[in-house]
């Protein structure tokens, strides 16, 4: 291993770990974490730039530091496929699916699933599937390769490096909730891609730039002689050692055990939909927005953003084999557990071994910093949406009145069983390490979420898609695709040097076909039962699909009075101020899964020609809404007047809940329709910027997916 970590690089990460406390404790501070809506959606009031750092940061997490670069070295420019895929699904996202979601006033992707087609088995099912997939999948991998790279650039002990780096993003993400991960995602997306391009440079300056890498690739052959001389190490043909002769080309042949281009298209394509734009790890960032033009700018920042994985990660991982091909293209099992513990090969230690190797001495504390920021906002995303999905979606089923700070204290009382679960998961990490972290990811994904993303398909754009055949085509789908994943785990693949006993259909058919078939058959399936059985009713699609969004007229922000109804009736509330009546009907369609949700809007808000009554301190209510934005509360009754036990008082400080709440029912202050009209609208001038920058960043897709195909 190369050198390891000194003063200078410690004293850089120690300062980077400072750095994020403190914007996460000013995060805390400031942000209106109080209510359900400041909490998990950041008051939605979140400019284009915090976001599209956090859309970036939030999915380039330690496992693509890892991952990627192992896959790099492993097979070449294959990898860098999704990355280019994401830059255009992104786009969708932003032009299709974010309208619709602003439309229908959703916070959580089960509660969008839930009220499009009705029930709560599809809202249920999906929410314990995702909680399911961070859990075993997201974290289990993160953990892993941030422990890798702790282990090879400082050789500090695995547990106890996991328990302070889940602990510290757990208090981070408990305290100060979604304004506290957008902000500090902010500074570790600088972090992270200056460190990674200072490491991209000085490679490529040792391997003499890009045609270097082209060239020399194919030659890094490790020198079996050599390695054999050294150690009681034997090579089996069986073994690959060379590069792959396409290696240099991203979609290829459709029998490829990488990437076949029809796959690929048709099968990982509707897997990666789901991630991109019915994930709540993604689309909660850009539900945060102000408005849908902040939205869509965040996400094409968010899609030029996806263009640097290739350069300064995958590109590295194939510099690493160059200057290393004796240890990270290892030539058989024993030598490969020598290299790096693991016999399925060493490919996953390539970007660490090159940062200890090639960085000097402060750039390499500034990587370490990197890697720790992809690892911490990777994790804190995870717990923040994790624990959104489960107190809105599963446990707000189960509680349909459970009041607001409960709410709230279920929230942070999740995450920490998160952090507990993902502790004790640790062992099983390292036993199914291998050398595919990422396409570990990705295969699993393959199995499980196709079906989803049909859903969401139909549920979007085709109005007729009913709850029965939306429940029956998931259904179908999810257990094709376990049987599969069952048998994928069942027949593991034997080491190199052992012969290969596996049924055929598991040898030869890709994942990814598979994982088409399932997309298409769950779609087919559901299209087939609604068709059979009643159509959906209107109030169900009114709001909820792309068709929807032609009836809404979108006004701008001046026009605000012009379009709202003051009346006169005052309902006193401990301030005495005017309120804007609330339709009983948009209450109670307000209302999430039948709790007794209330839309507030800051009292300063009212007409200014209208006299108000100015409040007390002592009568304000708790949490002012800033920006005139819409927050939820959950109405609760007055509590008792004795003093508050101190832990109580401290567990309340803690989950950011404040006592004090009024207890007569307040009124809408905007009506829903007003504010839905607001956030949608765009300037005729921006949206044609937002339109060419569309053009641009699918352009520059598209062009990359032909440079690195030919």
């Amino acid at each position: 291993m190369g050198p390891g970590m000194e003063a200078a690089d410690i004293a850089v990460v120690v300062l980077y770990f400072i750095l994020v406390l403190v914007i996460g404790c000013l995060a805390m501070w400031k942000s209106n974490r109080s209510t359900v809506s400041g909490y998990f959606l950041a008051g939605r009031s979140m400019t284009w730039i915090v976001i599209g750092a956090s859309l970036f940061v939030s999915n380039i997490g330690s496992e693509h530091f890892i991952g990627l670069a192992g896959s790099g070295a492993a097979s070449g420019f294959a990898v860098g496929a999704w990355e280019f895929n994401a830059l255009l699904l992104l786009q969708l996202l932003g032009w299709v699916f974010i309208p619709v979601y602003i439309h229908s006033g959703v916070f959580t992707m089960p509660e969008y699933l839930s009220k499009r087609y009705g029930g709560n088995r599809l809202k249920v099912y999906f929410a314990s599937l995702s909680v399911l997939l961070y859990i075993f999948t997201k974290l289990s991998v993160d953990l892993y390769a941030g422990a890798l790279f702790i282990q090879e650039s400082l050789g500090w002990n695995l547990y106890l490096s996991i328990v302070l780096l889940i602990s510290m993003t757990a208090l981070l993400t408990v305290t100060g909730g979604l304004v506290a991960v957008l902000y500090t995602d902010a500074l570790q997306a600088v972090l992270m891609i200056g460190g990674a391009l200072t490491l991209t440079i000085i490679s490529l300056i040792k391997v003499g730039g890009l045609e270097g890498v082209r060239t020399k690739y194919m030659q890094a052959v490790p020198n079996v002689s050599a390695i054999i001389a050294t150690g009681n190490f034997t090579y089996s043909p069986s073994c690959r050692i060379e590069p792959k002769p396409n290696s240099l080309r991203i979609l290829r042949g459709p029998l490829d055990e990488d990437i076949p281009w029809p796959g690929f298209i048709l099968g990982q394509t509707p897997a990666s939909i789901w991630y991109w734009c019915a994930d709540q790890v993604i689309v909660q960032r850009v539900l945060a927005a102000k408005n849908i033009s902040h939205a869509k700018c965040s996400t094409l920042m968010a899609g030029f953003l996806k263009i640097l994985p290739m350069f300064v990660i995958v590109i590295p991982g194939m510099i690493s084999r160059i200057l290393f091909a004796d240890e990270i293209a290892c030539i058989g099992p024993e030598h490969c557990m020598a290299v790096c513990g693991s016999q399925a090969g060493c490919s996953n230690i390539a970007y660490p071994r090159l940062v200890m190797a090639v960085m000097p001495v402060g750039l390499r504390g500034l990587m370490m910093a990197v890697m720790i920021a992809a690892l911490m906002s990777d994790l804190d995303s995870i717990f923040n949406s994790a624990s959104t999905i489960f107190t809105l979606d599963i446990y707000q089923t189960v509680r349909k009145t459970a009041p607001q700070r409960e709410l709230l204290i279920v929230g942070r009382m999740f995450v920490v069983f998160m952090v507990g679960i993902s502790i004790a998961w640790v062992p099983v990490i390292i036993e199914m390490q291998g050398g595919q972290t990422y396409l570990y990811i990705q295969e699993v994904a393959g199995y499980l979420t196709p079906p989803i993303a049909a859903l969401f398909l139909l549920g979007v754009f085709w109005k007729r898609c009913n709850e029965k055949g939306a429940f029956w085509g998931g259904m179908t789908g999810f257990t094709l695709g376990t049987i599969r994943l069952i048998l994928a785990f069942t027949y593991r693949q034997p080491r190199c040097d052992q012969p290969d006993t596996r049924p055929a259909f598991i040898v030869h058919i890709h994942y990814m076909y598979v994982a088409a078939s399932l997309f298409w058959i769950s779609g087919l399936v559901a299209v087939v039962v609604s068709l059979l059985t009643s159509p959906p009713d209107e109030e169900q699609v009114r709001t909820t699909t792309v068709w929807g969004l032609r009836n809404i007229e979108m006004v701008p922000v001046k026009d605000r009075e012009q379009i709202y109804r003051l009346t006169q009736k005052s309902h006193y509330n401990g301030d005495g101020g005017l309120r804007k009546e609330m339709p009983q009907d948009v209450r109670n369609q307000g209302c999430q899964d039948g709790a007794d949700i209330k839309l507030l809007v800051s009292s300063t808000d009212h007409d200014p020609a209208t006299p108000s009554t100015e409040t007390s301190p002592a009568n304000t209510p708790a949490e002012r809404f800033g920006n005139g934005k819409m927050e939820i509360r959950a109405e609760e009754g007055c509590r008792a007047n004795g003093e508050t036990n101190k832990c109580v008082r401290l567990l309340d400080w803690f989950c950011g809940y404040k006592e004090g709440l009024p207890s007569a029912q307040q009124t809408l202050a905007q009506d829903e329709k007003g504010v839905i009209a607001e956030m949608l609208y765009e300037p005729p001038r921006v949206k044609l910027l937002l339109n060419v920058g569309l053009l641009c960043v699918c352009s520059v897709g598209v062009f990359m997916f032909v440079y690195f195909s030919l």
